[in-house]
């Protein structure tokens, strides 16, 4: 007996990884800073907690309809409609656990044997393995620090064949923080219009951009595309609801169905109580929104400050999300440091500072740090490299 060939094409995230490592050395009593995993560390709102509360005193524990509470559905769209300018009908919504859950549901309706997508890299690393799963072949497209890693329309239209499904962006990124403005997206809808290929944005991190005003959504720049773009969102980033595990996807009528019909035979409903309490976030104030996002800007700045004086490290300024991608390049060679895998280790057995390696993202070369951890814990973990990175040998 084995396992499904599709067994063999599964990996687990490097940022789950990390997480394993990072609980093992602090059970261990390792006073360990860990800028590896993507969450934030705020807790959710106050409104939200209370409704969550509220929902299960009232008795809401049993399933809902598999794409989720009407009422949250059309919340789903008044927001959408508010930040996109584009209005969907409840039916275009499916609620499912998470957006990664969205993701693969959207994976798993699209993508067969044979068919190409477009994924631009550095790019989170469930996009790539989820492509795998499903038999099909993900293209990448190397998007360059000099252009601020984001996808060129030229690199983008070189990479689109007859073969290609579908093309992932996630603006802001993870893990680069970059973030497409309008010029840009408008250039990469003029190429995406001389294809049939499904256009997936994932915009998770779409509350919490910096610098300016918020960025356009592509739904909105080129309604045109509608019937093939498809927005995956959700409540995890935005209010700090990660353990809530609400995600969605907006997309057309034949689309959502087959994600409902998909998941009615996966999870069924997201629930009850965690939907309610998603809606309450989506329906409520905003300010603890517009406070978390405040003091994001506030830790990428000290952050970016700090790494970047110190000699061998590179990092740009990202204008969304919580992340900074940082070139060790420079590193390599020094040490025993091969490769950003080294680089890692190094900073977490040196340095007890835990990062996520490039190469996850399809950018060796570089580290991710995430900035979703207290002043004091950056501060910290800035000291720390900085100290051990002085110690290592000239090149």
């Amino acid at each position: 007996m084995s396992l499904a060939a599709r067994a063999g094409r599964l990996s687990e995230s490097a940022t789950a990884a990390v997480f394993r490592r990072v609980a093992e050395l602090k059970a261990a009593g390792v006073d360990l800073i860990s800028l590896a995993v993507g969450e934030p560390d705020f807790p959710a709102p106050a409104h939200v907690r209370e409704a969550a509360r509220r929902a299960i005193d009232s008795g809401h524990s049993r399933y809902t309809e598999v794409a989720g509470l009407r009422s949250l559905r059309e919340a789903i769209c008044a927001d959408s409609e508010r930040r996109r300018r584009v209005r969907h009908g409840v039916d275009q919504v499916v609620v499912s656990a998470g957006a990664k859950h969205a993701l693969f549901n959207l994976a798993q309706v699209l993508y067969d044997h044979g068919d190409e997508v477009v994924i631009p890299v550095p790019a989170w690393g469930s996009y790539v393995d989820q492509v795998q799963l499903c038999g099909a072949r993900p293209v990448l497209v190397l998007c360059d620090e000099a252009d601020g890693f984001l996808v060129r329309p030229d690199a983008l239209e070189r990479a689109l064949t007859s073969r290609t499904k579908a093309v992932v962006l996630c603006t802001p990124s993870n893990p680069t923080g970059a973030a497409y403005g309008e010029a840009e997206l408008r250039a990469l809808a003029d190429v995406l219009r001389k294809s049939r290929a499904f256009v997936i944005v994932d915009e998770i991190y779409g509350e919490l951009s910096y610098d300016g005003p918020p960025p356009r959504s592509l739904l909105e720049l080129a309604p045109d595309l509608g019937e093939r773009l498809v927005i995956v969102d959700g409540v995890s980033k935005r209010f700090a609801m990660t353990g809530y595990r609400v995600g969605w996807m907006l997309g057309s009528r034949e689309l959502a169905r087959a994600c409902e019909a998909l998941q009615s035979q996966a999870t069924t409903s997201v629930a009850a109580p965690c939907q309610l309490a998603a809606q309450a976030a989506l329906e409520g104030p905003d300010d603890d929104v517009q406070a978390m996002r405040a003091e994001y800007e506030q830790r990428r700045d000290l952050l970016l400050a700090a790494l970047s004086a110190i000699p061998g490290l590179r990092v740009q300024r990202p204008r969304g999300a919580f992340y900074l991608f940082v070139s060790v390049s420079a590193l390599l060679g020094r040490g025993g440091l091969n490769d950003d895998v080294d680089v890692t280790r190094f900073l977490l057995d040196r340095a007890q500072v835990a990062v996520v390696p490039g190469s996850a993202f399809g950018a060796p070369g570089y580290v991710r740090m995430s900035y979703a951890v207290s002043r004091t814990d950056l501060e910290r973990a800035a000291a720390r490299i900085a100290r051990v990175v002085a110690e290592l040998p000239a090149a």
